[in-house]
């Protein structure tokens, strides 16, 4: 966090690390491709649209001085968060980190301005080309995040739609689309309420054999319809409910897990100890606002698709990763 030393040579070295990270985890892979396309894509003005790790050309430009300025920047006590769980003494982890990082001054951080995403007026779409095994289809909406813990209603509630479509082996999208219609061979949904900026909803699937990308797409579609006119049972919440209430539980057996979901809260701006009150939240949510969460946020005009078109594996590699600028 201070007098950190930023060598010419070290960075000169750990930049093309850095570099081949990128070639492996993203340009090689397929599906991670379609997801940085995405975000691009789905977001206007946003920072998520720009990929954690940079575009290769991000990489290809920068040079030591900027990493050195960004250290001094943001690497500051009054801008990071300490977290300890386990069988200590809280005196003593005060004791402790008062020891290693009080001498270290505080800095003024730069002012945070607003970046407010733009309301989404018409569906976006996408192709991405690049060799791979089979197609693949991402379909994503905007949707809030939560920001008061306790009088939210609405993250609470796509959270458990998330559930009722691809929470278990039991949930809608394994159920219908893979195992009964087989015009799947995976789906997913997932909607993540804990974010410092905005959040997207998003279901994801990749076409059985012989079933085409279009077909899946209707799919998706046909279940988001069956939610919006007929809305999900009783039985169908209650089972989800258990699940989240047990896959809490099971966390609480990690120390990482309980270090990672406090972290999270607090590097969101929400209170480190609300995680009791973030179970219950869950448990409350009715049927009738699942449904109007989905009526309300999966709409066309809210919506973007990524779709990837296989390239054969044999042929040449697509040029690296770069910012996608205008979509139509």
């Amino acid at each position: 966090m201070a007098n950190l030393l930023l060598a010419q040579e070290q960075f000169a070295r750990e930049i093309k690390v850095v570099m081949e990270e990128r070639r492996l985890r993203t340009d090689d892979q397929p599906k991670a491709l379609v997801y940085e396309r995405f975000f691009a894509t789905a977001y206007q003005v946003h920072p998520y649209r720009t990929p954690v790790i940079g575009w290769m050309s991000d990489l290809e430009s920068m040079r030591v001085e900027d990493a050195r300025v960004w250290h001094e920047r943001w690497y500051t006590p009054n801008n990071a968060t300490l977290v300890v769980v386990g069988d200590v003494s809280a005196a003593e982890v005060f004791a402790e980190a008062e020891r290693q990082f009080g001498p270290i001054a505080a800095r003024p951080l730069p002012l945070r301005k607003p970046q407010l995403e733009p309301v989404q007026r018409g569906a976006k779409r996408i192709s991405v080309k690049t060799p791979a095994d089979s197609p693949y289809l991402v379909m994503g909406w905007h949707a809030p995040s939560l920001r008061d813990v306790d009088r939210d209603w609405e993250p609470y509630a796509l959270e458990m739609l998330a559930a009722v479509m691809a929470g278990s082996d039991a949930a809608r999208l394994e159920r219908d689309l893979v195992r009964a219609q087989r015009i799947a061979i995976a789906a997913g949904a997932n909607y993540d309420s804990v974010n410092r900026g905005p959040a997207m909803f998003v279901m994801s699937a990749t076409p059985a054999a012989g079933k085409s990308v279009q077909e899946l797409e209707q799919a998706l579609r046909d279940q988001i319809r069956r939610v919006v006119e007929q809305g999900v049972s009783e039985e169908e919440l209650r089972r989800v409910k258990a699940q989240i209430r047990a896959s809490l539980v099971f966390d609480l057996d990690s120390m990482f897990s309980q270090a990672r979901q406090i972290g999270a809260l607090d590097n969101a701006g929400l209170p480190f100890d609300s995680l009791d009150l973030l179970a219950r939240k869950l448990t409350e949510v009715t049927a009738a606002q699942v449904q109007e969460m989905a009526s309300k946020y999966l709409v066309d005009d809210n919506l973007t698709v990524a779709v990837l078109e296989p390239l054969p594996l044999s042929g040449p590699k697509p040029t690296p990763a770069q910012p996608v600028e205008h979509v139509r």
